[in-house]
């Protein structure tokens, strides 16, 4: 079975690469080419590809397209795998590619692509359903998992967090209860629950509302 192929990348020179390295297979083909996050999902629907290999950052904004592209394609095109080439192992592009399962998802860095050997693998691997994954972005999504259980704010629910992320914007419990849409004895209750979990206890030298903030601040950096 052949294995058709899109790719997206803005950088004419690493699109043509990449293109070149993969038609030069018998059981690959690249069916399309494009520069942008439109032009790619406009390829997906013309071509139904098997395999989408794009860069993480593209038109029209440099971001993060090539992570929107794959989670869209998650729900509008399940059995499309997709490559996603990047220059930067960062746990904030990996764990939204990787939310919804791993299967048919590659994370490579370009770095890596001296040996084209390992891009040609992972495209017929997540065409397959399977998925390859940088070693050094396994190494980076281990790292920050580890920081988030060891951070002050990991025993905090989610509303929580919200409360508290408005707190360090130097909101008002009345701001806060607005912008939530909690009343402000809900939001009083909320914040005199958390600070406990953030080891912040009614001495009366410390004003917990300062150091609360400063705990979420440093656990941002």
């Amino acid at each position: 079975m052949v294995i058709r192929i899109v790719i997206a990348e803005d950088s004419l020179l690493v699109r043509e690469g990449v293109r070149r390295v993969l038609d030069l297979r018998d059981d690959l083909e690249v069916v399309a080419t494009c520069a942008d996050l439109p032009g790619l999902l406009t390829a997906v629907g013309e071509h139904v590809p098997d395999v989408v290999v794009t860069d993480i950052r593209m038109p029209p904004t440099f971001t993060d397209e090539g992570i929107q592209a794959a989670i869209r394609l998650h729900q509008t095109h399940p059995g499309t795998g997709v490559v996603v080439l990047s220059q930067y192992a960062e746990p904030a592009y990996a764990t939204p590619l990787l939310a919804s399962g791993s299967a048919g998802r590659a994370y490579l860095l370009k770095e890596r692509l001296s040996d084209p050997r390992e891009l040609i693998e992972a495209v017929r691997s997540v065409a397959r359903g399977g998925s390859v994954i940088d070693p050094a972005v396994v190494e980076a999504l281990v790292a920050d998992s580890i920081h988030a259980r060891s951070s002050p704010l990991a025993g905090l629910t989610p509303r929580e967090r919200e409360v508290l992320a408005h707190i360090a914007q130097g909101k008002s419990n009345a701001a806060v209860g607005m912008a939530l849409s909690l009343t402000e004895r809900a939001v009083e209750k909320h914040i005199n629950t958390l600070f406990p979990k953030l080891g912040l206890g009614p001495e009366p030298d410390i004003n917990r509302r300062v150091m609360a903030v400063l705990l979420y601040l440093s656990a941002q950096v």
